[in-house]
């Protein structure tokens, strides 16, 4: 149980740490976000509304007990980081890797996070 507890914290922790500096350039280095986002094909409008929705999903992920609310905050980013994951990989950038990386960080806080409040299921 300690273990499962502290892999989820290491997990969640650099994974709140990734999505945090993700925001923070989103919103001090607009200029340069907005053209990567027109690069990838993305609506520039969007930068500023995914800056709030990656910073309230770490107070999500950090302070709620209620499980249905994660779910919801997991589920959003693992559609955010799976749509970065593929805008990099077709233009080739090489900025793929860290959307691997934020997944990969995302699945284990997720399975861990399931592991210390397992759901209860009606049969």
């Amino acid at each position: 149980m300690k273990t499962n507890k502290i892999i989820y914290w290491i997990a969640t922790g650099l994974l709140s740490a990734l999505l945090l500096m993700s925001s923070s350039m989103y919103i001090f280095k607009h200029e340069e976000i907005t053209q990567a986002f027109a690069n990838l094909g993305y609506p520039t409008y969007l930068v500023y509304p995914l800056a709030i929705l990656k910073i309230s999903a770490v107070i999500v992920l950090i302070t709620q007990k209620n499980n249905v609310i994660k779910q919801w905050a997991y589920a959003g980013l693992l559609f955010d980081f799976v749509l970065a994951f593929f805008a990099h990989l077709m233009i080739d950038d090489g900025e793929h890797v860290p959307a691997l990386a934020a997944a990969i960080l995302l699945l284990t806080s997720f399975i861990f996070n399931n592991k210390l409040n397992p759901q209860i299921t009606i049969k």
